[in-house]
């Protein structure tokens, strides 16, 4: 191979090296991408490799090739190849004797997500998969963690450098329970009781586990929130002659309660955003509502902030607040499947 070949490809070989690093004597099975994206193919990554570990755990490592510059330099930046990550996956490895081909459409899907809309994945980061990880089965893992994978961390490459991201399966009250604390600090706890955060599709929420919780409540409690953004489909926001009419949906009352008080309460701000509302939540000695550029602006000292919570509940209904001047009414909220399909509805 010459040496114009070589720099050609230089970025696919540094993740190529890497892997045989971690996994020497052992060739990895490649799953390359038949249509290239860029020829009009669907699958944007050039491909996923999948090793088999017996670290921590008998499991298989899936890595992907396509999200760092694999080839010859493109972008301006000379620090950073790509988006400035690949992204990792551990499965439980079973008696299968082949690695299960959903976790690389998982991982294509995720490449769809990223090369579509421009928006990167970050170590403490997390997203809901509105459904099962593993399309058709019974898993309660229904949502996303990211930290750095452990055993490859970063790496330097000619095309600049990137960091090795691993995709960890978590359930859905696990998702919040890392919104409402630091997603790393969450992530870091969690490998304390699986190995290397291995994916198991048969395990139950971590949150069953009175060792778990407990030092997820102790974190919650001492550091707060580090999510200063939160999405609601449900969100309406009305001000007029200072009082403030305030529409949620109801059943989000735990996750909110806990998000307000792990931020408001710690002296942070919190965001919550619809498609058509938005408003920010924030500290302060004096009550306060006003509306900016959209948004409805609320500083709620520590009494409103108590109060507030205490109105937000399970059920739908129109609760006023004692002392501020606000009504807070919870509506019915409907909840779709990952195709649109309505499934439960909370009233």
């Amino acid at each position: 191979m010459s040496d114009e070949t070589e720099l050609e490809q230089a970025g696919f070989d540094a993740i190529a090296e890497a892997m045989h690093r971690l996994y020497p004597g052992q060739e990895g099975l490649f799953y390359s991408t038949i249509i290239p994206y860029a020829l009009g193919g669907d699958d944007p990554l050039d491909g996923v490799e999948v090793w088999e570990s017996g670290h921590g755990v008998p499991h298989w490592h899936y890595v992907t090739y396509g999200f760092t510059e694999l080839y010859e330099k493109e972008s301006g930046d000379p620090e950073e190849s790509g988006y400035g990550f690949e992204l990792t996956f551990r499965l439980l490895r079973g008696k299968e004797e082949q690695p299960p081909a959903w976790p690389i459409s998982l991982l294509q899907n995720l490449a769809r997500y990223v090369f579509s809309s421009g928006n990167v994945f970050g170590p403490g980061h997390h997203m809901d998969a509105n459904g099962p990880i593993a399309l058709e089965t019974d898993t309660r893992l229904t949502a996303l963690g990211f930290r750095i994978d452990p055993e490859l961390g970063e790496l330097d490459t000619p095309n600049g450098h990137f960091m090795f991201l691993q995709v960890v399966g978590l359930t859905e009250d696990e998702m919040y329970a890392m919104m409402c604390w630091n997603g790393g600090k969450f992530l870091a706890e969690l490998a304390r009781q699986i190995p290397l955060c291995v994916t198991d599709l048969s395990r139950p929420s971590m949150l069953e586990n009175p060792a778990f919780r407990a030092a997820w409540q102790e974190g919650m409690e001492r550091d707060g929130s580090s999510t200063a953004f939160l999405y609601m489909d449900e969100l309406g926001t009305h001000l007029e002659d200072s009082h403030v009419s305030l529409r949620l949906g109801a059943g989000h009352d735990q996750i909110l309660t806990r998000m307000l008080r792990a931020r408001v309460g710690k002296g942070r701000e919190l965001f919550l955003q619809s498609r058509d509302a938005a408003v920010l939540f924030r500290p302060g000695e004096k009550d306060g509502a006003f509306e900016e550029d959209g948004v409805l602006v609320l500083t709620l000292t520590e009494g409103a902030l108590e109060q507030l919570c205490g109105v937000l509940g399970p059920h739908a209904g129109v609760y006023a607040l004692p002392a501020f001047p606000m009504t807070v009414e919870l509506v019915p909220t409907a909840i779709s499947d990952r195709d649109g399909n309505v499934i439960r509805v909370i009233e």
